[in-house]
């Protein structure tokens, strides 16, 4: 659907000020949706949409990526009982490789929201234009640091996603998942030189396709 002007409110005033303000302009069930894992060596994107009721309160509701671990999995918990309805959803590596991530991202996030037992007014997104949904889609550029519904949405998927990459050091032990959850930390690089790109890998992300160059010309 054709997307809004983003006309709400200064970031300054606050994380629920956009909601209050579509809310105002009469749209009252919002959902805000975002991902995590776009930048990963390995594992998959996952996207998570969730819609608050209009009353209530949520303390130290921000980006997931500016909360400690702990904090994220309380208000993890906290998300889960208060909204009206929390839906997710994961895109594997090989078909991130086949889409590309910021396709696959996009695609994570309207399957989110088709998976909402709850129909919507208004979606808010983290940045994503998402044009083929069958709601208006504001997308916000910081949208998890300005939007109650979209921080929300982070920490979801960020919680989800990290308990998944934490789940792969049971059958991929030598890469330490549940440490770095993929990303390109240097133990992962050292790992990756060491015994190769596994199932989860993206083959289409650049130190794990230079890996496999190497590797083919070597043979």
């Amino acid at each position: 659907m054709e997307l809004f002007v983003d006309t709400g409110p200064k970031p300054e005033e606050g994380i629920w000020e956009y909601d209050r303000y579509w809310r105002n302009q009469g749209y009252e069930l919002i959902a805000g949706t975002d991902e995590a894992g776009r930048g990963p060596l390995a594992g998959p994107v996952v996207a998570a949409a969730v819609v608050l009721p209009r009353e209530i309160e949520i303390p130290y509701l921000n980006d997931s990526k500016l909360l400690s671990e702990r904090r994220r999995e309380f208000l993890f918990s906290e998300v889960c009982e208060k909204a009206i309805a929390v839906a997710w959803c994961r895109i594997e590596p090989v078909e991130i490789d086949r889409l590309n991530i910021y396709q696959a991202s996009r695609l994570a996030m309207m399957m989110a929201l088709g998976n909402l037992n709850q129909p919507v007014d208004l979606v808010l997104s983290d940045a994503m234009p998402l044009p083929d949904i069958a709601f208006p889609c504001i997308p916000i550029i910081h949208g998890d640091r300005l939007s109650a519904s979209i921080a929300a949405a982070s920490i979801i998927a960020k919680v989800i996603r990290d308990r998944i990459m934490t789940e792969m050091d049971l059958p991929y032990p030598q890469y330490r998942f549940g440490k770095h959850k993929g990303y390109a930390t240097q133990k992962h690089l050292q790992a990756l030189q060491l015994y190769g790109p596994c199932d989860i890998h993206r083959r289409s992300f650049a130190p794990v396709k230079s890996w496999r160059a190497l590797t083919d010309e070597s043979n």
